[in-house]
């Protein structure tokens, strides 16, 4: 009778564990897909002062999460993965101009889907390989996860040119458009990719994107790297929590940290006049917000799910939503081929 009773407590447990996961991995998935909405309308510039204010709402959220979370120790090895996160972000802006958003994306989240994936079922970097009972099942799984990005090739992408009409100016632009001042302004806001020929943008973007995905694929690897050590006895680690948002506030810290440094940077390239956009301030904060709550639930789910499941369901849902009805079955089918793969 008890050994039953433990085998259905066990059971039970287990049924949470992926309820709670699959749950921070869909509520993942909406938030990421929907972080920029509260900027689409505002001009960012160059993207340098909007992902400072981004990170900036990123670090506010990890501090009230460090707060409820009764302030846990702080590694300082886990801010290394936000160092990568927003290596990685700086890019954004430049794979943009250069490549679209659409193939940029299908890029950066193929590579971010396949760094995190392998380094957590291989055992890169240090962090144990995580065990699946079906092995070729969450191959499969995380295979047609990359196929499915392949069919948002045909996504089109909301880049526009310069010859754009007034229906998609963005609105605090509109009652300064005439002015010679805002016109020069305009005109004189080129990026550096801009003096490349569109071989070299292509080329340009199609590596910053895969370095992108890269950075970002890694980012968890040190909270990663810091909980498998904390399960071993005479390491730096030992004893350090295995419950992941515990490390929310050393990894946005490491965040902010990086993106602070390479605004000042910014600025002394400059010569102290950088490009601000006042408009872009409270949207910029907002999405900011949206992508902190999404990366804890992210951060949840490797928790409950474990990395090598939760990248290839999150990372193959950070997509366009044009082609979902095409492209649903596919990620449904390499989704649950990834989680079955663990049970």
């Amino acid at each position: 009778m008890a050994g039953w009773q433990g085998s259905n407590s066990s059971v039970s447990s287990n049924e949470t564990d992926l309820t709670i996961g699959f749950t921070s991995s869909a509520i993942a998935v909406f938030l990421f897909g929907t972080n920029f909405v509260p900027v689409k309308k505002f001009d960012t510039g160059d993207g340098m002062f909007f992902q400072w204010i981004l990170c900036t709402a990123i670090w506010i959220v990890s501090l009230i999460v460090n707060l409820i979370q009764n302030c846990p120790r702080f590694w300082p090895l886990a801010m290394v993965g936000g160092f990568l996160w927003a290596t990685g972000n700086v890019t954004v802006v430049p794979i943009v101009k250069t490549i679209g958003l659409g193939l940029g994306l299908l890029i950066w989240a193929s590579f971010n889907l396949l760094t995190g994936w392998a380094s957590s079922r291989f055992g890169w970097f240090g962090i144990d390989p995580e065990v699946v009972e079906k092995p070729v099942l969450n191959y499969v799984g995380a295979g047609l996860s990359v196929l499915s990005t392949i069919l948002f090739l045909f996504v089109k992408t909301d880049i526009q040119s310069s010859s754009s009409s007034s229906e998609s100016t963005p609105l605090l632009r509109e009652h300064s458009i005439n002015t010679s001042e805002r016109r020069n302004e305009i005109r004189n806001d080129v990026s550096w990719v801009d003096n490349f020929s569109p071989v070299g943008k292509r080329i340009i973007g199609c590596s910053l994107a895969v370095i992108a995905g890269i950075l970002y694929g890694s980012s968890f690897v040190p909270v990663l790297y810091i909980k498998d050590h904390g399960r071993r006895n005479g390491t730096t680690y030992t004893g350090a929590s295995q419950f992941d948002l515990d490390y929310v506030f050393a990894h946005f810290s490491g965040i902010f940290l990086t993106s602070t440094i390479y605004f000042l940077i910014y600025c002394a390239i400059m010569k102290n006049h950088p490009k601000v956009y006042p408009e872009a301030i409270i949207p910029g904060f907002v999405s900011g917000i949206l992508w902190a709550l999404a990366n804890c639930c992210w951060f949840l789910a490797n928790r409950y799910l474990s990395a090598v499941v939760s990248f290839p369901i999150i990372t193959a849902g950070l997509k366009n939503y044009f082609l979902l009805s095409i492209a649903f079955c596919i990620i449904l089918a390499g989704s649950l081929s990834t989680a079955f793969s663990k049970v």
